[in-house]
Parts: structure tokens; C-alpha cells; sequence
């Protein structure tokens, strides 16, 4: 059996020293351990299992979370994975009460009469609770007042036997939500391994014929989408933003001249100048906030204004793991990271520009190196994702189908 703790600390390494790149390698990842994670927790029969993973799986993801805020395609899955236990959880207990139509009329009675233990109404309507605040967007009365972690049912034995049979469907039920909780895990990997796909199947319907398309930096959904477009015979140029200092543009470039598109390198500072001939701007996306902002690399901003400066539709394309349920302005967000000097001056060059007259060598240069930028949702024309198009006032019940309220601070 492995060491999951050991696993656990090998990816927060992996995460903390940067050795994962990209969101959808960082997502996979992540999912993937937290499958070993449930697949290895035991739960005593007297505790919760939902409850108890739960806890497990928040812990893990805290410390995931820790190990490189940035990335917050981590922070997306753990959540992803918390609201797939939840509706598990749900979907038993839901089951439960309706298997418990096995009382009498004579029981039914003494319910009704305030004798009996008013058992299946309440379960009903806690359920029936549950699953509206799992279905809805909360509301400001739900975040405030709180919900329960899961509906959970109360049960009062009379006899030994009848003790004894609870403790067997107990171990049966527990059973089978760890089995749907990693059903539902595997079912998440398969959709973060084809969102590409997905979003490439899209590419038809939004670029057309003699189309100039611009595009920023380096992003393996981008190609595939304008490559897919490509092969259902659509003629069209492209224009790739070499995204300087890093200049992963220039390997973008390079990949669509393999396909056999047209496609011509401009510098960052160009945007401006050559946007007037674009049909379209189509980015890759780093992240997708609640408000339907945009945590893309550094520069689209100015691509994006510039596309508004010239009424050029403004496209981000997304897979569902960087939607994030948070906004820029929560403080568990942590928008930007400065990168190395080094991809800017060599260290010869900054080397000579230390101030060694005064005694403390401090450095007249300052050096930064942002790795991203943030493109507000009045800049956004339209997001493709895996499960279509949509504007960016409509992302947040999107993100509300992915995620549990309760999971939003880990």
C-alpha cells in the first residue's frame, strides 16, 4: 500500500518549488492524488464517512493550496472534488428515504399523532433542504446561518437484530459512497484530460473564411482550437504576440507553422498597431474568476483593451478546472508572481548597475517581472469552455454548478 502522507508532501514540493507547469498538468495532478487520498481513508463505523472525508480531503487541499497560491487550478479541484462527495452523500441519503416507505399504517398513525417518531417527514424535508442548496446558488440566508456538511439520518434501534442490521447497511452504504465518490473522481480526470478536445470541437462556429486571428503568448488550447478550425478546411492568418520576456509565443508560432497555418510573430508593443486588421482576439486563460474577470498572461490586458479601443471580439478560452469560485478582491486570491530578473538581465548586466560607492552595494535598478495579468469582465466578449459559449455575466451560476458554498474558503 503506498504512503499517501508521503505522496501528499512529495506534490507540495513539486508544487512549491514550480517543477508542475500548467493549469490543466497542475489539475490532473491534483485530482489524481486526491483519488489516492479516498481511496486509502479509513473511517471508524461509529464517525460519518462523508464527513470524514471531507475533512480528509480539505486537509490535504489546504496544504496543497499553501504550497503555490497562484495556481489556483489546485484550489479548483480540491473544490471539485468536495462537491462530488457532497452530492453523493446527497443522492444515498435521498435514496434512503425512499426505501424507508417499509412502515405500517398503524406506525404512520401514531406519527401523525404526534406518537411515533416523525421520522420520514423530517427526513424528507431535510433532503429535499439539502438539495435545493446544492442545486441553487446560496442565498445571503444560507451563507449566514449555515448549512450541514451533509444529510445525515437519525435512527433510534428498538432490538439487538434490528441493531445489527443497521450496523450491516451502514457498512454498505459507506462502502458505496467511497466507490460514487471515486466513480465521480475518475469522471472529473477524464474531463480535465478532454477539455481540449471540447473546446476544439467549438473552433467551427466561430472562425470563418480569409479571418485574421490575434493571439498572446503560449497555449496549447489555443492551437488546438485554431488548429481544429483549420482542418474542417477554414483559411484564415494568425497573428502571435510573442510574449515577451519569456517569448513562449515564439514556440506557439512554431507549433502552428507544423499545422500548416499562416501565422505571423509581432512584438507586444505592436498589439495596438496592428489590431485594426484583426477579425478577432482568441487567448488561453490562466484562470476564470466568479465575476467573469480574466487571470491571463502578462500583457493581454493591453490586447484586451486594445480589442475594445477597435470593437474586435475579445475570446477566452477555458476549461471548467480554471473556473474559480472566487473573486479578485477575496483575499485567499492571490493574483500575480514575480518571476526571475534573469529572464530580463542577465546577471553580468545587473551586476554593473550595484551602487558599491555607498558601502551596502544596494541596487539603483529594480527588476520586475510579472507573470500575469487581469482582464476585467467589461473587456470580455465571449468565453468557450468545455460545455459551450457563454458571456462572461453568466459565469457565475456556471461556477455555481461546479461548487459547494461551503467548500468557497478552504
Amino acid at each position: 500500500m503506498p504512503d499517501v502522507q508521503s505522496m501528499v508532501l512529495e506534490f507540495v514540493n513539486k508544487l512549491r518549488k514550480r517543477k508542475i507547469e500548467g493549469s490543466q498538468a497542475t489539475a490532473r495532478c491534483t485530482v489524481e492524488l486526491l483519488r489516492s487520498v479516498i481511496s486509502h481513508h479509513r473511517v471508524p463505523h461509529h464517525a460519518n464517512q462523508a464527513s470524514a472525508l471531507i475533512d480528509a480531503v480539505k486537509a490535504v487541499g489546504a496544504q496543497l493550496v499553501a504550497a503555490n497560491p497562484v495556481e489556483l487550478a489546485v484550489g479548483n479541484v480540491v473544490r471539485r472534488v468536495l462537491h462530488i462527495i457532497r452530492e453523493e452523500d446527497l443522492s444515498l441519503a435521498t435514496a434512503a428515504v425512499a426505501g424507508l416507505d417499509l412502515l405500517d399504517a398503524s406506525d404512520d398513525d401514531e406519527d401523525v399523532n404526534g406518537k411515533g417518531i416523525g421520522y420520514p417527514a423530517m427526513s424528507a424535508a431535510v433532503v429535499a433542504a439539502a438539495a435545493r442548496s446544492t442545486l441553487r446558488p446560496p442565498s445571503l440566508q444560507t451563507l449566514l446561518e449555515g448549512t450541514p456538511e451533509s444529510a445525515t439520518v437519525p435512527y433510534t434501534s428498538s432490538s439487538g437484530a434490528d441493531s445489527e442490521s443497521k450496523t450491516a447497511d451502514k457498512s454498505s452504504i459507506t462502502r458505496k459512497l467511497k466507490h460514487d465518490v471515486i466513480e465521480g473522481v475518475n469522471q472529473l480526470i477524464h474531463e480535465i484530460a478532454g477539455c481540449h478536445e471540447q473546446i476544439a470541437e467549438q473552433a467551427i462556429e466561430h472562425i470563418h473564411q480569409n479571418e485574421v486571428i490575434l493571439t498572446l503568448g503560449s497555449s496549447r488550447t489555443v492551437l488546438e482550437f485554431l488548429c481544429a478550425a483549420k482542418e474542417k478546411k477554414r483559411s484564415f492568418r494568425v497573428f502571435v504576440a510573442e510574449g515577451a520576456p519569456r517569448y513562449q509565443g515564439h514556440l506557439l508560432a512554431k507549433d502552428l507553422v507544423a499545422r500548416g497555418l499562416q501565422t505571423t510573430v509581432i512584438t507586444d508593443s505592436a498589439v495596438f498597431a496592428m489590431i485594426s486588421r484583426v477579425n478577432m482576439v482568441i487567448i488561453g486563460a490562466h484562470a476564470v474568476m466568479a465575476n467573469g474577470g480574466v487571470i491571463g498572461p502578462v500583457g493581454v490586458n493591453m490586447a484586451a483593451l486594445a480589442a475594445k479601443k477597435h470593437a474586435v471580439p475579445f475570446v477566452v478560452l477555458a476549461g471548467s478546472h480554471k473556473l474559480c469560485p472566487l473573486y479578485p478582491h477575496n483575499p485567499e486570491v492571490l493574483l500575480n508572481e514575480l518571476r526571475s530578473p534573469s529572464e530580463l538581465l542577465d546577471f553580468g548586466e545587473f551586476s554593473d548597475c550595484l551602487d558599491f560607492g555607498s558601502g551596502s552595494g544596494s541596487p539603483l535598478l529594480q527588476v520586475v517581472n510579472p507573470t500575469f495579468d487581469y482582464v476585467p469582465p467589461s473587456l470580455v466578449s465571449l468565453f468557450i469552455t468545455d460545455t459551450g459559449g457563454h458571456i462572461p455575466s453568466y459565469m457565475y451560476r456556471l461556477i455555481a454548478d461546479y461548487y459547494s458554498a461551503d467548500d468557497l474558503v478552504m
